[in-house]
């Protein structure tokens, strides 16, 4: 068996070298910068104040109580190319380009207005440079302000909005197709009329994982036919980049995945990994085309996608190496924990983001979706672990 870090670093090692696509900044989100971006502006562009208030002249900033008379009003926007003169002041507010030797800005709370609108009473001495935002301060011209393999965040999508952008290079998505197996599931919304039979669960989470890591993706189902099998897989990989097998990857006379492989001269990178649940996970390539095989059970299935292929489709989709890697968060045990197995176990659990407490949930068996549904955190137990409530771990969140 394969341990869990040599599996990753395989798979990653095996990924196309992400290709560029201009999207219009809009749709940019959640996608990976392309490519370094500098800015070509400086932010912001102009002196400007802080606070709505008064610009005052250098003479007048140390003077208090002091009147000083208003020559002028600048609002944000255009500049009206004002200039402040000793014993003089220009009502200015936030935003606002600075008039012409402007030494401070006293804020409008540390003045009394006269009722005449004419004056203003300077009621606190003003400091030089107070309430100013420099040109460039922010941002200068030249500056990097994305790293390619960068997500594009809401946050960032501002910044880029602000130097005037309105598309950028992001990594492609890739074209992701789910593909489960086995004659007991049933799509959802048809009745179960046979004994033995569940619902297809593992689809539709599997798909979701796979858009929630920038993948365009699809589902369909094959059941335990060697024939259709085959025919499915070769028909997937025609038109994705990425294809997922939930179920049919073990050694049992049902789990067809391999043979099927084996007929269209597809040949394993490797098969099964030293971690539970998810033992017998498979990867492999063919003609650039990515191929995992995850268990048919949902917990294993979901976490071999977190472990294994959602790293994958991040750095398909252009993410720099270090952000392939899910969040990870430092947790304090609730109660203790043990794993007796001779493989790493990962827990299903409550990652308490406030107290930064994890506490596993029901059963943590490969079948239980009941714990799995109200967990968002996993803990890596390693072979022979007995920890104790208070012990301090790394937890995977999702």
């Amino acid at each position: 068996m394969l341990e869990e870090s040599e599996a990753r670093r395989r798979i990653l090692s095996l990924v196309p070298v992400p290709t560029a696509v201009e999207l219009p900044l809009e749709k940019s989100l959640g996608r990976y910068a392309a490519r370094d971006l500098f800015a070509t502006l400086a932010l912001p562009p102009c002196p400007n104040s802080a606070m709505d208030g008064y610009a005052l002249h250098v003479e007048d900033c140390g003077k208090a109580p002091h009147t000083v008379r208003i020559q002028g009003e600048q609002p944000a926007g255009p500049d009206r190319g004002l200039a402040v003169r000793p014993g003089g002041c220009v009502r200015i507010f936030t935003g606002a380009p600075l008039p012409a030797d402007t030494a401070a800005v006293i804020m409008q709370e540390d003045t009394a207005l006269f009722p005449d609108l004419a004056e203003v009473r300077i009621l606190t001495a003003a400091d030089p440079g107070e309430f100013i935002r420099a040109e460039g301060s922010d941002l200068c011209a030249g500056q990097k302000i994305l790293n390619a393999g960068d997500r594009i965040t809401p946050q960032r999508l501002s910044l880029l909005a602000g130097q005037g952008l309105t598309s950028l290079p992001c990594g492609r998505a890739p074209r992701v197709h789910v593909l489960t197996t086995g004659d007991e599931l049933i799509p959802a919304g048809q009745p179960l009329t046979i004994r033995g039979c569940i619902h297809n669960s593992n689809g539709p989470m599997l798909q979701a994982l796979a858009a929630q890591a920038g993948a365009e993706s699809s589902t369909s189902h094959a059941l335990d036919r060697l024939d259709i099998l085959t025919d499915s897989i070769r028909r997937a990989l025609e038109n994705h980049d990425v294809l997922v097998l939930s179920g049919g990857v073990s050694v049992g006379d049902h789990d067809l995945v391999k043979p099927a492989l084996e007929s269209l001269g597809i040949s394993l990178e490797f098969w099964r990994v030293r971690l539970k649940p998810g033992k017998p996970f498979l990867f492999t390539r063919h003609g650039g085309k990515l191929i995992f095989g995850l268990p048919g059970n949902p917990v294993s299935a979901f976490v071999t996608a977190v472990l294994f292929l959602l790293p994958a489709l991040r750095r398909f989709a252009g993410a720099s190496m270090e952000l392939t890697a899910p969040p990870a968060a430092r947790a304090t045990l609730t109660m203790p924990v043990a794993n007796k197995g001779d493989r790493p176990h990962y827990l299903r659990g409550v990652f308490d983001f406030p107290a930064g407490g994890f506490t596993p949930l029901g059963l943590q068996q490969s079948h239980a979706t009941g714990a799995l549904a109200a967990a968002n955190a996993l803990l890596r137990l390693e072979p022979d672990a007995d920890e104790p409530a208070g012990s301090v771990h790394q937890v995977i969140l999702f």
